[in-house]
Order: C-alpha cells, then sequence, then structure tokens
C-alpha cells in the first residue's frame, strides 16, 4: 500500500493492516457481484414479465441475451474506472462503482413489466444492465488492483483469493437467497412478485458497503496522484490509454490471453451450469438450486488454500493445472452431467468441474496485476479482463442457450475446451514461475529480496 514516506510496520501490524482493507474492499467486491448474479439466478421466475412467455426456452434464451449485453459494457466501465483509479486513487473508484451498482438493483426491484408499459419494460432492462455492466467492468480491475496492493508481499497468493472468494460469496449468496424465498413463497408468488425482493436486498446491501469503504486505506501514492494532475515534459499520464498501448501493450495482450479460457471455464460451471442442470440434464429447479449452493460454498471456501499453495510453489503451475485439466476433463465432465438426473452425481460433476477452475480463479487476479506498474495498473487489468471477460466470459450462458435450443450441447463443450487450451499455451509460453515483478519492486518481493530483474524483462510475452 501506499506507505513511501510512513514508518515501515512489524510484519504482525502489516498484517492487521492488510486484513482489514481487504475485508473493507472485498466486501463491496461481495455485494457487486451478488448484485449481477441474482440477475441469471432468478431469470427463471421474472423472464415471463418481460420476454416471450409462451415458449420457456425461448424466454430464457431472450432473458441470457439481455444478461450478456451487460459484458458490452465491460471495456468501458474498464477504461473510465481504470483511468479514474490509477489517477484518483483505488478507494475514489470503488466508492463509485458499489453507488452505481446499488442504484441499477433498486431501479429492476420496482421495474414496471410489459404488461404494465409494453416494450419500454425491455428497455428499461436493458438499460440498466448496461448500468450495472458498466460498473462491474470497473470492480473487476480496480478490486484486483487494491487487493494486490493491500496484501503483504510473502501472501499476495491468500489475500488476493479473497477477490473470489466473494465473488463467488455473491453468486452462493444469490443462491441463498433463492432457496430461502422457493421455501417461503413458493413458485407462484416468486413468479408474481417475489422476484423483485433479491434486487432490493441487493441495493440495501450496496449502501452498506458504500459506507464501509469511506474508510478504506488508500494504495495509490500521493506523488502518483499528482503525476496525473501534473504530467512532467513528455511523459504519458497514469492511467492513460498513450501509456497503455505504448509500453505496456504485450502484458495486455498477456492479460486477455490468461483470462480467454478462465472466464469462460468460470461462467459454465459457476452460471450457466444452473440452467444447464434444468434444461438439459432435466433436474428439478429445487435441486439444482441446493446443488449449485453447496458446490459454490465448497469452491468459495478453496480459494484462500489455491492462494496459499500459490505463495509456495508460485502462480504458474495452478495455472497449468487448470489448463490442462481443464481440456483433458471439460468434455467428459459436460457430457455425463448432461445424462444424468441424480442430484448427487450432478453436484460431484459439477464440483470436478470447479476443483479444475480454481487454479484460475484463485490467483488471476493477482497474476495479471502484477503484469503492470502502479501507475497504468487498474486500467491495464481492468481493460484486458473487461474485453476478454466481454467477448467470451459474458456470452456463455447466451450461447449455452443457443446451443441447448438447437440441441447440440456437444458443440458448447468443444467451445470450452477450446477456449481453455488457448489460455494453456499463453501459461506455458509467455509466464514464468517466481519471476521478480511489479508488485515485487514497488512494495517488497515475494520470492527472494535480492532480485535485480530489469523492468523490461518483468514480462515474458
Amino acid at each position: 500500500m501506499s506507505t513511501q514516506h510512513a514508518a515501515p510496520l512489524n510484519e504482525a501490524a502489516q498484517t492487521r493492516r492488510a486484513v482489514g482493507n481487504i475485508l473493507k474492499g472485498s466486501a463491496g467486491n461481495l455485494v457487486e457481484w451478488y448484485d449481477l448474479y441474482v440477475y441469471t439466478v432468478f431469470a427463471a421466475y421474472f423472464q415471463a414479465h418481460f420476454f416471450n412467455s409462451k415458449d420457456e426456452l425461448q424466454a430464457g434464451l431472450e432473458a441470457m441475451a439481455v444478461f450478456s449485453t451487460s459484458f458490452l459494457m465491460r471495456p468501458i466501465g474498464a477504461w473510465f474506472f481504470g483511468r479514474y483509479a490509477d489517477r484518483n486513487g483505488r478507494k475514489a473508484a470503488l466508492t463509485l462503482s458499489v453507488t452505481l451498482m446499488s442504484a441499477g438493483s433498486f431501479a429492476i426491484a420496482v421495474l414496471p413489466t410489459t404488461q404494465q408499459v409494453g416494450v419500454w419494460a425491455l428497455v428499461l432492462l436493458i438499460l440498466i444492465r448496461l448500468v450495472q455492466g458498466f460498473s462491474v467492468g470497473g470492480e473487476y480491475g480496480t478490486s484486483a488492483t487494491y487487493m494486490s496492493e493491500a496484501a503483504t508481499s510473502k501472501r499476495r497468493g491468500f489475500f488476493s483469493s479473497f477477490q473470489y472468494v466473494t465473488l463467488v460469496g455473491g453468486q452462493m449468496l444469490a443462491l441463498l437467497v433463492l432457496v430461502i424465498l422457493q421455501n417461503v413463497l413458493g413458485k407462484d408468488m416468486l413468479n408474481e412478485w417475489g422476484w423483485r425482493i433479491p434486487f432490493a436486498i441487493g441495493g440495501v446491501a450496496a449502501l452498506v458497503v458504500l459506507w464501509l469503504r469511506r474508510s478504506m486505506e488508500e494504495t495509490v501514492s500521493a506523488d502518483q496522484i499528482q503525476a496525473a494532475r501534473v504530467p512532467a515534459a513528455g511523459e504519458a499520464q497514469p492511467g492513460t490509454m498513450k501509456l497503455l498501448f505504448t509500453r505496456h501493450w504485450k502484458p495486455l495482450l498477456v492479460c486477455i490471453g490468461i483470462t480467454l479460457g478462465g472466464t469462460v471455464a468460470f461462467y459454465t460451471y459457476t452460471n450457466f451450469i444452473l440452467k444447464f442442470m434444468n434444461d438439459t440434464s432435466g433436474i428439478a429447479k429445487t435441486d439444482t438450486s441446493v446443488i449449485n449452493f453447496w458446490a459454490l460454498f465448497i469452491f468459495m471456501l478453496l480459494q484462500p488454500v489455491y492462494g496459499i499453495i500459490s505463495d509456495k510453489v508460485g502462480r504458474k503451475p495452478l495455472l497449468l493445472w487448470f489448463g490442462i485439466t481443464g481440456v483433458l476433463f471439460t468434455w467428459p465432465l459436460l457430457s455425463t452431467l448432461s445424462n444424468t438426473k441424480d442430484p448427487f452425481t450432478a453436484f460431484l460433476l459439477m464440483m470436478g468441474g470447479l476443483l479444475i477452475v480454481g487454479g484460475y480463479t484463485s490467483i488471476n487476479a493477482l497474476v495479471k496485476a502484477e503484469l503492470f506498474p502502479a501507475s497504468i495498473r487498474a486500467l491495464g487489468v481492468g481493460l484486458g479482463y473487461a474485453i476478454a471477460n466481454s467477448l467470451f466470459g459474458g456470452t456463455v450462458p447466451l450461447l449455452g442457450a443457443a446451443f441447448q435450443k438447437a440441441e447440440r450441447v456437444d458443440l458448447f463443450f468443444t467451445y470450452v475446451t477450446v477456449a481453455i487450451a488457448i489460455s494453456l499455451a499463453v501459461y506455458v509460453f509467455c509466464l514464468r514461475n517466481k519471476k521478480s515483478t511489479h508488485l515485487d519492486h514497488e512494495q517488497g518481493h515475494a520470492w527472494s529480496a535480492d532480485r535485480k530483474d530489469d523492468d523490461k524483462d518483468l514480462v515474458d510475452a
């Protein structure tokens, strides 16, 4: 964190400080992703109010199409918030992003339906989802940067893994709300008006996080903020596209490659799989809700375990685990799942996929943050992630639903496998294990304090 002019803290004090800042930063991440995921989790209950209610599969396809449109705003949000965070500080950017997400959730909670205002209901829903996509586009890169910078040098893998603890926790919380409402209200009331409740909950939770984030410590130095306002002659300003594309385009491409397969696999096993179990496997909605909840709960708890392992063996071995096992087992896992109706078997298959994906999710934010210097980190991480996420991750529910409707889910299995294989090539050829990074140079070495790598050798792209 930004302590260049402060007295050094002992290890225990550094850890306490890191824990406090990580908790405040990750709480917002939790709410942001809850608000994002609650849409897909409750889509089956509200889709008839906005989409083609005569054909359930068609309505589901249209609902997933709207979900995918929010990803169009990810790169724009990443650019805006990344630039904002690199020039004004991480705290200011994170506070603004959660404010926008809160407003969007409240808006959906009171949104009129097509029966009330006709096509305007769909138009308003799409606009709200675009705003939320813009917000999340900024949240990922800024929170990934903040958690990596706030962590202690020897435990960066452990601390930064909490980004996906809260990211997965957001989806798990959405599923928990679904299970509770299914048992309290029942199907008819959920279909009629109960689907509005989870969006209202998300809006209130975001307001609480907004208050918590006011006490976060800033990790950007005063010198960097000053340089953004009054740049030196001939120097590109921090947080600008000029700086990113002229001096850091290689790590940007690596960042996109790291993300591509991981985001496709993540959205397959944590997001689309709920609809996959319902429509392809034929498992009851009440059962799939419970399956997803417990699988994601275990997956969430495993993130820090993977992070600790990375602090011991390095980041690359975990990415290789994800890439190799993802290529080998995606097809067998998904094809078997498509033909099972037993809830416990479905749980084991989903858990198998999540154990593979954990090699990516637990450390990907840190790996990307290590690619860039502080002056361009939030923009580089956010934009690289958003580009890959918008083109590949965000289209997973839409593509999956389209392949389901065409009765060619085998092509979807191929798509996921190929995406993972592309990222595996990036892990093998563009990353080195336990190498000196920009974070090491700025805030202490994770592996060896006497490493002397030049900045130009920080990324082997």
